[in-house]
C-alpha cells in the first residue's frame, strides 16, 4: 500500500470511531463499544478507576495499548504533546497533572476525532489543552518548544514511524522525554496481514518489529532508549477485533493461525530522552 493510501484508510476508520464509539484495536462484540466496555479494557492496560472519572465522559474510546500517562512522570507546569491524540483521553489525563500552568496539546489527523476532543475539553473546562488537526509524521509545533511526548497505539498506524520520532525530537525541548505505549512484532506478520486494509486500520499490520522500532528512535537522536515494560497482546484482543475478525473470515484463516498471528504481537512501554546538546 502506498503511504498516502494508508493515511487515507486510517483517517477514515478512525472518523468512523470518532462517530460511534466503536474501538478497533480494543476487544469489541460489536461495531459499537458500549462505555463500559470500554473502561473495562482501560482498567486492563493499566489505568486506574480515579483516572477514568477524571475525564470528561466519551473522552474515553478504549483504544490505547498501555498508559503513557502515568510513567511519564509529569510535573506542574511542563509542556505536554500527544501524539494521536483521539477524542482527548491520556490529554485530560496529562492536563489533570501539569495544571494550570501546564499546557497539553493533542495532534490528530482525523478533523472527526478533533472536533469530539474539542467538545470534551469545553465540557471539561480544560483551558489547559488544546487540540490541533495535523500528521504526527508532519507535527504543527515549534521546534524546542514541548517537555514530553506521549502517545498511545498510534505511531504503528503510521507508513514512516522513523518520521514520526524525528518530528518528536524535533520539538522537544533539550532534556525533554518522550513516552511511548505501542505495538510491536516479535516477527514478521505473514503477507496476507501485512497486505490488510482491513488490518492496518485494526492496528495490526502497521506493527513493525521491536528491535527495529526501537533502532527508530535511537536513530531521531533519543539517549536513554529504554523498554519499561513488554506485555503479550491477548490473542482475544485480536479474535474479537472486528476488523481482524473481518480479515479472518475473508481469508478463511484456521484459528491455529490466529493464534500464531497474536504471539507475534506485544505490547511496549517504550522511554527516551533528547540530550541536552544534539549535533
Amino acid at each position: 500500500m502506498r503511504k498516502e493510501e494508508i493515511k487515507k484508510v486510517v483517517r477514515e476508520g478512525y472518523a468512523r470511531i470518532a462517530k460511534q464509539d466503536s474501538s478497533c484495536c480494543v476487544p469489541t462484540n460489536s461495531c459499537c463499544a458500549s462505555t463500559d466496555l470500554a473502561q473495562d479494557i482501560t482498567k486492563k492496560i493499566g489505568y486506574t478507576e480515579e483516572e477514568l472519572k477524571a475525564v470528561p465522559e466519551g473522552a474515553n474510546l478504549g483504544l490505547g495499548c498501555g498508559n503513557p500517562v502515568a510513567l511519564a512522570s509529569l510535573r506542574g507546569g511542563e509542556t505536554v504533546l500527544d501524539l494521536g491524540s483521539g477524542a482527548g483521553f491520556d490529554c485530560f489525563l496529562a492536563g489533570n497533572k501539569v495544571g494550570k500552568n501546564g499546557r497539553v496539546i493533542g495532534v490528530d489527523m482525523t478533523p472527526e476525532m478533533i472536533e469530539r476532543a474539542r467538545n470534551n475539553a469545553k465540557e471539561g473546562n480544560y483551558g489547559n489543552v488544546e487540540f490541533r488537526l495535523g500528521e504526527i509524521e508532519n507535527l504543527p509545533v515549534a521546534d524546542n518548544s514541548v517537555d514530553v511526548v506521549i502517545s498511545n497505539c498510534v505511531i504503528n498506524l503510521s507508513p514512516d514511524k522513523r518520521r514520526v520520532f524525528k518530528e518528536a525530537f524535533r520539538v522537544l525541548k533539550p532534556n525533554g522525554r518522550i513516552m511511548v505505549s505501542d505495538i510491536v512484532l516479535l516477527k514478521e506478520l505473514p503477507d496476507f496481514i501485512k497486505d490488510s486494509i482491513e488490518a492496518y486500520i485494526g492496528c495490526l499490520s502497521g506493527a513493525i518489529l521491536k528491535d527495529e522500532y526501537i533502532e527508530a528512535i535511537r536513530e531521531a537522536g533519543f539517549q536513554e532508549v529504554t523498554i519499561a515494560e513488554e506485555t503479550s497482546f491477548p490473542i482475544e484482543y485480536m479474535a474479537n477485533d472486528p476488523t481482524a475478525k473481518a480479515v479472518i473470515k475473508n481469508l478463511t484463516i484456521p484459528p491455529e493461525k490466529v493464534k500464531e498471528v497474536a504471539d507475534s504481537v506485544i505490547s511496549i512501554k517504550i522511554y527516551g530522552v533528547k540530550p541536552s546538546k544534539t549535533l
